[in-house]
């Protein structure tokens, strides 16, 4: 399978009942190797002792967000909290009720995204490192609970940026090994899919997922858990990606990230204004591709002598308008290839699932209230329903790590408790580039280009291929 697992066997080997119930007894019966993770001024929660509940702590460093948080098995999100380095230097949700009693406590802006123009992976990972120790303590907190009273540890393993997974990993594993706690790597995109069933009890397999953000757009027809069909992938740029490269181009502030800034800007501005081509128009697939509406952006921004340098909030009303105008064209464009993607994918997955009601959109584009609304044009034309998590839930986090984890525990795939000490040059499990399924054959297209190219086997095939030994 590649490199070497820190993982044992990837969390996808199902496990019998009678080994949980042995770690379960070996964790109350030994005290903890590490109590630096503890919290002893909190009392325990009494709902997490029931009988048959399963708790588990999620971490989330995949990119330039530190997110933890603790689910239990019945849907209830105990605690939420990010810290992110483009919006809040601690952002944290203390939930009694649910997703729908989120609240946040944000301070100590730092901007890292405005300072760089992007992330910077180096820069990723230190600020990754200095919170946390931090983030996690403050889920366990606002959870009213210590690392004992965990049944796992789930951590996202890939894709993403490599030196920030591992600050992740080598966090979830001294959880892990220190507490004698079963540990599940995720699939980061699998998460952005699945945490739409934690919050829609009704959405069940099979069904269609659009997973839109900074690094990837991905298609998939969700078969089982597990079980993926790759409709439609980025084969240049993602979505996300040119939203916040425009906004940038039009000095836009870029503390809430290019997405916000420009959905807000283009309200302003007559997205007919300038005409931009549709990308991959020639190419009858479910691919996208946002590298050449970039290009045709810049060389608007160009023609109209706009300024980045200048903040949009010292410019002159006309220079605003040109701005706005540019912002809407861009989106109408940006949004238009989403539907067209997406109407031909939905056409693909019902001749092979004729059973498929719902399109989940997440991801933190599908915060943009604007691809809300056209796409949903697109799914109830075609019969469907769509679903979005609330917004706080389609940003990278932690809840979406733990509710995947709990729904992989449940099949029985997760690893046994890491070594209590590990070497400092032990070499990590990480997978920056890890296909979430395997390409649907019908829908192949020859536009290609390196980013595409696999280091990892998809998640399907591993999971299959476990499935048959």
């Amino acid at each position: 399978m590649g490199s070497p697992s820190t993982f044992s066997r990837l969390n996808l080997f199902p496990k019998p009942r009678s080994l949980f119930s042995a770690l379960t007894t070996l964790r109350r019966n030994q005290l903890p190797f590490n109590s630096s993770f503890t919290a002893p001024s909190r009392a325990t929660s009494s709902a997490s002792k029931r009988d048959g509940d399963v708790v588990v702590l999620g971490i989330e460093t995949s990119c330039d967000d530190t997110a933890a948080a603790v689910v239990r098995s019945d849907g209830e999100i105990l605690s939420q909290v990010v810290s992110s380095q483009c919006i809040f230097n601690v952002a944290s949700a203390g939930l009694s009720g649910g997703w729908m009693g989120v609240f946040f406590e944000c301070a100590n802006a730092i901007h890292l995204l405005a300072k760089y123009g992007g992330v910077a992976p180096k820069m990723a990972e230190e600020a990754h490192s200095q919170v946390i120790d931090q983030v996690v303590q403050e889920a366990l907190d606002k959870a009213y609970m210590t690392e004992k009273d965990l049944t796992a540890v789930a951590v996202t393993i890939g894709p993403g940026l490599s030196l920030c997974l591992r600050v992740g990993v080598q966090k979830a594993r001294r959880i892990a090994g220190g507490f004698n706690l079963p540990i599940i790597g995720i699939h980061h995109m699998e998460a952005h899919a699945l945490v739409a069933r934690l919050i829609e009890k009704d959405l069940r397999f099979p069904f269609m997922a659009l997973l839109i953000s900074g690094g990837h757009n991905l298609l998939i027809l969700a078969r089982d858990l597990g079980q993926y069909i790759q409709l439609g992938t980025t084969i240049d740029d993602a979505i996300g990606e040119a939203y916040d490269k425009t906004a940038k181009w039009l000095g836009l502030d870029l503390r809430r990230s290019g997405g916000p800034a420009i959905e807000k800007l283009a309200m302003e501005g007559n997205a007919e204004s300038i005409k931009f081509s549709i990308p991959m128009k020639q190419h009858k697939d479910c691919n996208f591709s946002y590298a050449g509406l970039k290009t045709q952006v810049r060389l608007a921004i160009e023609s109209k002598k706009i300024d980045a340098k200048i903040p949009i909030s010292l410019t002159s009303k006309e220079d605003r308008l040109s701005r706005a105008d540019i912002a809407a064209s861009f989106q109408r464009i940006a949004v238009l290839h989403l539907e067209e993607r997406c109407e031909r994918a939905i056409q693909w997955a019902l001749k092979m699932e004729p059973s498929i009601r719902h399109l989940v959109v997440s991801g933190g584009v599908a915060s943009n209230q604007f691809v809300r609304a056209r796409l949903d044009m697109v799914v109830k034309k075609n019969g469907l329903q769509l679903l979005c998590p609330p917004p706080q839930l389609c940003t990278d986090n932690g809840v979406m790590i733990a509710w995947t984890g709990i729904e992989h525990f449940r099949m029985g795939r997760y690893d046994p408790p890491p070594p209590a000490e590990e070497p400092e040059d032990f070499v990590y499990d990480i997978r920056p580039r890890w296909p979430l399924g395997e390409e649907f054959a019908g829908g192949k297209s020859e536009a290609r280009s390196l980013r595409t190219a696999r280091i990892h086997p998809s998640l399907t095939s591993i999971i299959q291929a476990s499935l048959q030994q």
